[in-house]
């Protein structure tokens, strides 16, 4: 719906989901005999390795985090 009624997506933004489209369908033949027949997330090291690519075509840098803020990022619970 969103592509037919609100003027599609910009390239900036597909070429990211065809390269995990690409990535995780080469994961998958790569992991086909350790896997079963259900729905998978991308795996998180495509995922990020994608968005380093991105940010690097775009001149961006990205700040490691320091040992505080990686504890406080891996403090957070999820309540449901």
């Amino acid at each position: 719906m969103n592509l037919g009624a609100a003027e599609g997506h910009p390239s900036a933004v597909m070429d990211m989901s065809f390269a995990n489209q690409a990535l995780s369908a080469e994961y998958l033949l790569q992991h086909v005999d350790e896997m079963e027949a259900r729905v998978y997330a991308v795996p998180e090291d495509i995922d990020q390795n994608i968005a380093r690519l991105k940010l690097a075509a775009m001149g961006v840098k990205i700040d490691v985090l320091t040992a505080e803020q990686e504890k406080y990022l891996h403090s957070w619970t999820s309540v449901t």
